[in-house]
Order: C-alpha cells, then structure tokens, then sequence
C-alpha cells in the first residue's frame, strides 16, 4: 500500500465533505452525507488501515510501537502508516466534532456567518475550535434553558 496516496486522499475526501459543511445549504440529505460519505468513510478507512497493520497485512514499522509510552506512540507515528492511521483518525474525528458544532448551532439559531470561522477553527486545530463553541454557546444554551 503506498501510504502517500491514502494521506493524501483522506484529506482531500475531508476537505470535500468540510467545504459542503461550511458552505452547502443545511438539508437533512447533506447533513446524512456529510455523516455516512465524510465521518463514515474516514472511520472505515481508519479502521481497515489499522486492522491491516495490527495484522501484518500491511507493513508498517519495525516494532517497539505501543500506546502507553511516548516512546511507544512515537515509534507508531515515525513510519508512513503510523501518520496516515493517525491523521485518518484526527480527520474523522474533527469532521464528527464539526457536524456537531453546526447541527447544535443551527438548532440554537446562530447565524452561518458566526458558524464559520468556528468550524474552520475545527477543521484546522479542532479542540480548539470546540473550546471556542462550548463558550460562545454556553449564554445562549443557558438563556434558553438548553444546556445540551
């Protein structure tokens, strides 16, 4: 498998499924895609990838990998499967963030043009952006009795 390929090819399905996010009109059908065609896609790819390389289906590194050292995890991201598994994950997981931000947004009636830059502070630095949602949300959630 040539790692390169699907980095760049999960990215480019991300920013796809980000800019019907940010941009497209916010119909049921384009909410569903944005779920099943951006989160679910990501998060098949992510699971195939990483099963193929705990496995051995796919090459990935030479051993010392784990997760509960930073040697370990620094081991896993030093080789081309490590940072494309990782990366598939962050996107998936960032786009998910992302479709929760807007849906909570509009069902709050906050405007798309403040939904902007917040979901693009997602998209790039993700907990960031949710840090910036949770408190330009909290008055609003509070004001109508809504905190969820």
């Amino acid at each position: 498998m040539e790692w390169s390929t699907l980095f760049g090819a999960v990215y480019v399905l991300a920013l796809i499924f980000w800019a019907l996010l940010i941009l497209a009109p916010r119909h049921p059908a384009v909410l569903a895609g944005v779920l099943f065609g951006g989160v679910g896609i990501l998060c098949a790819v992510y699971s195939a990838a990483l099963i193929g390389v705990l496995t051995g289906f796919f090459p990935a590194s030479d051993g010392g990998s784990n997760f509960t050292t930073i040697e370990g995890v620094r081991a896993i991201f030093s080789s081309d499967a490590g940072v494309t598994i990782g990366w598939t994950h962050y996107l998936a997981f960032d786009l998910f963030v992302g479709l929760w931000i807007a849906r909570d947004a509009d069902a709050k009636s906050f405007s798309r043009w403040l939904q902007a830059p917040i979901l693009l502070a997602t998209l790039m630095a993700g907990p960031l952006g949710l840090l910036i949602w949770l408190i330009v949300r909290e008055p609003s959630a509070r004001a109508k009795g809504r905190w969820t």
